[in-house]
């Protein structure tokens, strides 16, 4: 699934992803590959992707795929739609407050 990560000031993140875990209003949520179109609020809380690759290389850490990367957003909107998935996020609260390679894996 390819997701893009955005704040009013930056874009966060653009890659794929097998699934993501966002704290919805009505409580967490999963999407996972061919997930149903979707539209749906965020509240503040940490978003989860499993099997994140960056399309875009960053210079720190490369391109490589990552078992898991997470970080808190203060809320926002989400939409799931074709295996596209675009998370529009009020700001960043900590961004990558946990990730693991699959190389240590």
């Amino acid at each position: 699934m390819n997701l893009i990560v955005l704040t009013p000031n930056e874009k966060v993140f653009e890659g794929t992803v097998k699934s993501v875990i966002f704290p919805g209003v009505d409580g967490s949520f999963e999407v996972l590959n061919s997930h149903a179109p979707l539209i749906a609020a965020l509240k503040g809380g940490v978003v989860t992707l499993g099997d994140a690759t960056p399309t875009t290389k960053n210079e720190e850490e490369g391109t490589s795929t990552q078992k898991e990367m997470s970080f808190e957003i203060t809320g926002g909107f989400v939409e799931v739609l074709d295996n596209n998935i675009s998370l529009v996020a009020e700001s960043i609260v900590k961004e990558k407050a946990q990730e693991t390679t699959k190389a240590e894996g």
